[in-house]
């Protein structure tokens, strides 16, 4: 009917500025490719670094009516989101739960976000802190590497990437978040959050498997992918 689903490419941001490539700008060509008589708006979309599945409808009522539904499932607890990631890293647990409050910190000229453990009741009702949860589960390893599902309860800015540093298991692609988790002969811990972010560092195994040489690291995008989304 008005539905539409497409698969989004990591790096494409759902909004722009005017003459920038977008989602939203893409959409008045897309209607056009498809014949549609009706203008499409973006139902639910992942975020720019992230790729997997865009939601658009035609109508203005189902649009209105999805997103209540989103909204709704996340106050009930229920999960109609479910993604994808590869890790570099294998979690200690097959499954679980990471749970923290998330903010955002300036360090210098850039913004991070960045956990906090155990947040304070003022700092949450003030919404300086976001109390945060996401599920996860391991689908199968490699290589020291890890596929999980993850299903986040809550929604922050970047809220995948920080919860899977803190299970010592940084994304694959993620040049922002895994100059947090270091390694002394081969354990990983975690680094000061004021740790200068840098491109990923993978060890000689893992860029023979990709196919990639250093330098070309930081091409690699981040693997986390909307896989998933239950509709009412």
């Amino acid at each position: 009917g008005a539905v539409l689903a497409l698969n989004k490419p990591p790096g494409l941001p759902v909004l722009g500025r005017p003459g920038d490539l977008s989602l939203d700008a893409l959409l008045p060509a897309l209607r056009q490719r498809l014949g549609l008589a009706a203008e499409l708006h973006i139902v639910k979309a992942p975020a720019r670094v992230y790729s997997g599945l865009v939601l658009l409808s035609s109508c203005y009522h189902t649009t209105k009516k999805l997103q209540q539904f989103f909204t709704n499932a996340r106050l009930r607890g229920q999960y109609p989101a479910t993604y994808r990631a590869i890790t570099v890293g294998i979690p200690a647990e097959v499954e679980g739960e990471i749970r923290t409050g998330l903010c955002w910190q300036q360090h210098g000229d850039r913004a991070m976000v960045v956990p906090v453990p155990a947040p304070g009741r003022r700092s949450l009702a003030r919404k300086d802190v976001k109390s945060t949860l996401t599920r996860y589960r391991v689908l199968g390893t490699v290589a020291g590497c890890a596929l999980l599902q993850l299903q986040p309860r809550t929604a922050f800015p970047e809220q995948l990437q920080v919860h899977l540093t803190l299970l010592l298991c940084p994304a694959l692609g993620d040049h922002k978040h895994s100059s947090r988790v270091g390694r002394v002969l081969g354990v990983p811990f975690l680094t000061p959050e004021t740790a200068p972010t840098h491109t990923q560092v993978l060890d000689k195994e893992l860029l023979s498997r990709l196919g990639l040489s250093p330098q070309q690291l930081h091409y690699l995008p981040l693997h986390i992918h909307l896989q998933e989304l239950v509709l009412p």
